[in-house]
């Protein structure tokens, strides 16, 4: 069976395309690691604080150089496969990438090197992870070690041929949910990620919640992750959880047991959506007059490590879709030679995006920092 195969739509779960290709497929120069830092550097940030250059930012706050603190998360990025294409989409995911999918002797890589580590979390993304024909084999392997293990699901795969099984095979294991929701009305989640996607995704939180998802049990955790639909920061997210919960449960019936904001990062997709949209100049500049120091503690690039489909080594996901790869004393790293005191020893590589995840509340894949 070849990989796109998988993710062929039934009649009854007709996904509809939300956005053109990838922004390889489609040729664009944004498709180019370099061409967006490019981007990014030519954004004029003079009158900003410090001009922008987040690495004297954090100097300024005597947290330069940034190290990393113990590892806690063992991220593993298994592909850029996906059913959508959607608008914000950082790591520019979609149906036409099945090349970039981790292959099983890079998933062997993983798991022995998860074993040379005490980090607990095993968080598992994509694309959409489940599309790799790998992804049941690398859960299973995690669970038995005795990881947290986390799915960041799409929801609308949940409803693909050869994956309607997944709520109760994923409860069976214990395996926490993530879902990309951008919000709990269908009209600014359709405006992010295509019409019929709300419903679909409404459709795919029954199906969680009737597994034993959303219901409080700490062993069948579903939480729902939102980004916001525009060039803004992500709102309080304590405030909002209680909205969406309440909003959710009168509207559809439906439970879950946490919320997470994440804000958007000028990456791939979401930077060319802000270019197109001429809000460039002005989020860049709000991302950095929002830098909050409050943050930093607790960014993921300090407690997490990100492995890419290939095997690559990067400090957060973000960098890893920049390409901007972990380093130890100039040498790139990467699975086949994992070490995890050359990895505790690095510095953590930065550059102008991160003020994403220091902005406001600040971000991360757990959500709020702050």
């Amino acid at each position: 069976m070849k990989l796109s195969d998988s993710i062929a739509p039934s009649d009854s779960s007709r996904q509809t395309a939300p956005r053109p290709a990838s922004l390889l497929k489609r040729h664009s120069p944004l498709s180019s690691s370099d061409y967006q830092h490019e981007v990014l550097a030519a954004v004029d940030l003079a009158q900003t604080s410090h001009k922008g250059d987040f690495a004297q930012t954090l100097a300024a706050n005597r947290w330069q150089p940034l190290t990393p603190a113990k590892l806690e998360i063992f991220q593993i990025n298994i592909g850029k496969l996906c059913n959508m294409s959607c608008r914000h989409c950082h790591v520019d995911a979609g149906p036409d990438r099945t090349r970039e999918n981790m292959n099983r002797e890079t998933i062997d890589l993983c798991l022995r090197a998860l074993d040379l580590t005490d980090a607990h979390m095993v968080d598992i993304t994509g694309g959409a992870p489940e599309l790799n024909p790998h992804f049941r084999y690398l859960v299973d392997h995690c669970v038995a070690r005795g990881k947290h293990v986390i799915d960041r699901c799409n929801l609308t795969v949940l409803l693909l041929p050869r994956m309607e099984d997944l709520p109760q095979w994923f409860a069976d294991r214990g395996v926490e949910i993530v879902c990309s929701l951008p919000h709990y009305r269908q009209r600014n989640t359709d405006a992010q990620r295509g019409d019929g996607t709300f419903e679909k995704s409404i459709e795919a939180l029954h199906r969680l919640n009737a597994a034993g998802y959303g219901q409080g049990n700490p062993h069948r955790q579903l939480t729902l992750m939102s980004n916001p639909v525009g060039a803004f920061l992500a709102s309080g997210q304590a405030k909002l959880e209680d909205e969406w919960k309440a909003g959710l449960q009168k509207n559809y019936g439906i439970g879950f047991d946490r919320l997470i904001t994440l804000n958007n990062m000028p990456i791939s997709r979401y930077l060319e959506w802000l270019e197109q949209s001429g809000n460039l100049q002005q989020y860049m500049e709000l991302l950095v007059n929002s830098f909050n120091p409050a943050t930093v503690a607790g960014l993921m690039c300090r407690n997490t490590i990100s492995i890419s489909w290939d095997g690559r080594l990067y400090d957060c996901d973000f960098n890893q879709m920049l390409e901007l790869e972990c380093q130890d004393q100039g040498e790139r790293m990467h699975l086949r030679d994992f070490d995890p005191i050359r990895l505790a020893a690095r510095q953590i590589v930065t550059d102008r995006h991160c003020f994403g995840c220091t902005a406001g509340a600040g971000s991360s894949c757990g959500g709020a920092l702050d």
